[in-house]
């Protein structure tokens, strides 16, 4: 089973609770009820680098092994406006990113990925923020990422650091 799950930027606002009235919204809203065959599933960043490559080798075993589906992140780049238009407020402008349309026809004529049921997610933003977000979306079991290996890595802090102190479920890193 092969799947793609895209979400327009309007999705991702949450509603604002109404002093009027009788209920108050809760303060987190799911985004979209998700599948049941993902819930419990194991998250994966993938963008297509050796080591993600190697993070969803063992994210794919790691759900055959549990029995529950995979749900591949893509997370695509956003850039400062100032990098656009030379304004200085720092605002991010989503960058259509063509990687996540290429990543998932690749992926859906992977035959490794016949073993386990799995959907691909897009998301723009922060890598660490958003991961962990589709984690908590589908109350996944774990979230599964490949190591960093480079200068900005190292200058910046690498994905898989960041989200390892910030994450509420468990982080594994492939290195």
């Amino acid at each position: 089973m092969a799947g793609h799950e895209f979400f327009d930027p309007a999705d991702r606002k949450r509603p604002l609770a109404d002093p009027t009235a009788a209920e108050p919204l809760a303060a987190e809203e799911p985004r979209q009820s998700c599948d049941p065959a993902f819930k419990h599933g194991v998250v994966v960043g993938f963008d297509g680098s050796t080591s993600s490559e190697r993070a969803l080798a063992y994210a794919i075993g790691m759900a055959h092994r549990s029995g529950s589906g995979l749900i591949i992140v893509h997370v695509a780049n956003r850039l400062p406006t100032t990098v656009w238009a030379g304004c200085e407020p720092p605002v991010f402008v989503d960058v259509p990113d063509h990687r996540t349309e290429v990543l998932g026809l690749e992926l859906a004529c992977a035959e490794y990925l016949a073993e386990v049921p799995w959907i691909l997610v897009e998301r723009g933003g922060d890598i660490c923020h958003e991961l962990e977000e589709v984690g908590r979306e589908y109350e996944a079991d774990a979230i599964v990422v490949g190591s960093t290996h480079g200068i900005v890595g190292r200058i910046f802090g690498s994905v898989a650091g960041r989200l390892a102190k910030r994450a509420k479920r468990p982080v594994i890193v492939i290195p």
